[in-house]
């Protein structure tokens, strides 16, 4: 994967936790053992063996995902492939985030349908955010002694995972404790790649909609 542009406001509170997230849904371990089903990519910079790719097809096979990275690694590592991916300081990314919109858009685009479009997904997803990453703070304010000191225990906890991804783009360790409000504004992004897509309008990119629900889905959308 590499290394994001990270000097803007809007990069410095979310393009850490964007990566810190993206290992979470796909650890490297587990994209590196040929036995685990876990598939991951990150297109910006991607190596493939020619024999490999026309085993698994070839980009043809892709021509019609959303997350063409990812999709095509889950086809490689299906035909056989055997996948690496990590952090590197040699390639840099070039694309800037100046805005909160900026990153929302590339968030909204694809959350959903990363979750394969179910409301279930999605809502074990808000439940499992709030809980995780929004309680601790709230829970300070409860007034509660015990409350306090549980929500001090799992905030310092995430606030140390999370301080190596802040290392890692060598920003102010003090960002590490931002992590509940980066994790507010993904819940939100990803919540409204659910109401675009319910729309019409998901997986939207220079002008065009790419993620249209299929008219044969009669799921009630929950929103």
């Amino acid at each position: 994967m590499v290394k994001l542009h990270c000097e803007s406001l809007p990069e410095k509170l979310l393009i850490p936790a964007f990566v810190y997230f993206f290992f979470m849904l796909y650890p490297p371990a587990w994209v590196r053992d040929t036995r685990h089903s876990t598939a991951g990519a990150a297109g910006g910079c991607m190596l493939v063996r020619s024999e490999a790719l026309e085993r698994a097809g070839g980009l043809e096979a892709t021509r019609d995902a959303l997350i063409d990275d990812c999709s095509l690694a889950r086809l490689l590592k299906r035909h056989g492939g055997r996948l690496w991916i990590g952090l590197t300081d040699q390639s840099q990314g070039l694309r800037r985030y100046e805005t909160f919109s900026d990153i929302e858009r590339m968030v909204s685009r694809t959350a959903f349908n990363q979750l394969k479009h179910s409301s279930l997904l999605l809502l074990c997803t808000i439940a499992g955010m709030v809980i995780t990453y929004l309680a601790p703070p709230l829970l300070l304010l409860c007034g509660s002694r015990q409350a306090f000191f549980i929500g001090a225990a799992a905030w310092a906890a995430m606030t140390v995972t999370y301080s190596t991804m802040v290392r890692y783009y060598r920003l102010n360790p003090a960002w590490a404790l931002a992590m509940p409000l980066a994790a507010l504004f993904y819940l939100g992004a990803t919540m409204h790649s659910a109401v675009k897509y319910w729309n019409g309008s998901g997986g939207d990119w220079k002008g065009r909609v790419q993620d249209v629900q299929d008219p044969h889905i009669t799921e009630t959308p929950l929103c």
